[in-house]
């Protein structure tokens, strides 16, 4: 008899296999950090991409998009911008040839800087003109996607690191620059001081290949304290 179709046969399957990935990384981390084995029993429901939902689905530009959006700001202004970016667009996130066809002034209006809109829209003209090559781009490894995009005025290591996590789902992306980060490990890691950006690398090390996951769970420990 059968009971579901094949899409949902395949929708479990992703779902089998996404949960043993899970349990293989968190095993991994807990072996590899006492300090991120407390976060992950203390959090045995934990999944680590449902804040994604709350976003609109993004590929490469659009992740970058709402990184941009975000420098500076928290997630709720972000959000909060990004929605009116996506009511000049019919309700989704503009295409790079989308967003080089609206006046840059709607841009501003939506919340955008004018250093923001500068930013965005070169970042289009590269991709619509050839100088930037999506295909090219998703299939390079984190480091030379790292170092391609920050060419880009405006763009830094922690817009293209945040990017790799939401658009491409990378697995050992870290974000050594970002102050919520920086705070959530002198907490859990009960360190007397901020610890710089060296300092949050070098505590790293010991998560890769699943910096990502773990990273995420630090994110989780300093907004959801037990």
């Amino acid at each position: 008899m059968v009971t579901g179709t094949p899409d949902d046969a395949g929708l479990g399957d992703r779902d089998a296999s996404r949960a043993a990935w899970l349990e293989q990384t968190r095993s991994h981390l807990r072996n590899a950090d006492p300090v991120l084995a407390r976060l992950i029993d203390d959090r045995p429901d934990f999944d680590p991409r449902a804040w994604m939902a709350l976003l609109p689905p993004m590929d490469l530009y659009g992740a970058l998009l709402f990184q941009i959006t975000g420098q500076q700001l928290s997630v709720a202004a972000t959000r909060r911008t990004l929605a009116r970016i996506e009511a000049l667009f019919d309700g989704h996130l503009p295409t790079p040839a989308e967003l080089l066809g609206v006046d840059p002034g709607k841009l501003r209006e939506a919340g955008l800087s004018w250093r923001k809109v500068s930013t965005v829209r070169d970042l289009a003209e590269r991709l619509t003109d050839g100088r930037l090559n999506p295909d090219v781009l998703n299939s390079l490894p984190d480091d030379e996607l790292i170092a391609e995009l920050t060419a880009i005025p405006g763009i830094g290591p922690w817009t293209v690191q945040g990017a790799l996590i939401i658009a491409l789902q990378r697995e050992d992306v870290v974000l050594p620059g970002d102050l919520a980060l920086r705070k959530a490990v002198q907490a859990a890691y009960q360190l007397d001081h901020l610890p710089t950006q060296r300092e949050v690398l070098a505590i790293a090390e010991k998560w890769r290949p699943y910096r990502s996951l773990a990273t995420s769970y630090l994110f989780s420990a300093a907004l959801k304290p037990t």
